[in-house]
């Protein structure tokens, strides 16, 4: 069974907030009421938190212990911010890497991502607040611990990210099948954000309309994609081979 850090009780979980403790989600019960579960959302609205409100019985099913209606599961990795991250990483390097996940929901492809990520010198992994894969105990031993080596930032929309990448000169490659050009095609020897996007529908149109290049992966087979975590590893060491040669 996964192992979760959680904390449980809005007093606990409200303490834990303002102790900036790295909070993946926070499962708060249907129609609960009082001044201090106003005070928890109003914490959670405040920190960019997410939050889903969920029945009674799932409370139950996710801990014995007294919840009194909220549990919180803990991130086993600190987030970075992401405007001090990206300032940091321009500055110091003239090509640098970056890849950003749009609502990758799969823990066990987060954990080979990043592996990867780490293995290819990927300056910094970027994804969604809401509906990304959380850092679990499952992600971390699917990416063989490179989840604590690689900085990992969480934004409200991958699309402002995209725009505040671009403003840094950062040019920005969707992954997608939905374009003529193989990713063998683009320069990548240069400042790249690569994004890569979830397991059913890719690339969100709003993020394709806005990236710099789009490019695929030719498929010579009769299945028409790829695991996309086979796929995003094609695209990185694409990248190391232009940047070697």
């Amino acid at each position: 069974m996964q192992k979760t850090t959680q904390i449980y009780g809005i007093r606990a979980v409200i303490e834990a907030i303002q102790a900036d403790k790295p909070i993946d989600k926070v499962f708060i019960q249907k129609g609960l009421q009082g001044s201090l579960s106003k005070e928890l959302e109003t914490l959670i609205r405040k920190n960019g938190l997410t939050a889903s409100y969920v029945p009674f019985e799932k409370l139950n099913r996710l801990t014995q212990n007294n919840h009194q209606g909220v549990i919180a599961t803990i991130s086993p990795v600190a987030f970075h911010n992401f405007e001090e991250l990206v300032e940091t990483i321009t500055t110091s390097k003239k090509k640098p890497l970056f890849l950003l996940l749009d609502k990758l929901s799969d823990v066990r492809n987060f954990g080979a991502i990043i592996r990867t990520a780490e293995c290819t010198g990927v300056d910094a992994i970027i994804i969604q607040k809401k509906g990304a894969a959380p850092v679990t105990a499952d992600t971390i031993k699917t990416s063989a611990g490179a989840a604590f080596k690689i900085p990992i930032a969480k934004v409200d929309h991958i699309k402002d990210a995209v725009f505040y990448l671009q403003a840094h000169d950062i040019k920005v490659v969707a992954a997608t099948e939905k374009t003529n050009d193989t990713v063998y095609d683009l320069n990548l020897n240069q400042p790249i954000a690569i994004v890569m996007g979830s397991e059913d529908i890719g690339i969100s149109p709003s993020i394709l309309k806005v990236a710099d290049h789009k490019a695929k992966l030719p498929l010579m087979g009769e299945i028409e994609s790829l695991n996309v975590s086979v796929a995003c590893g094609v695209f990185l060491y694409e990248t190391i081979r232009q940047r070697f040669n």
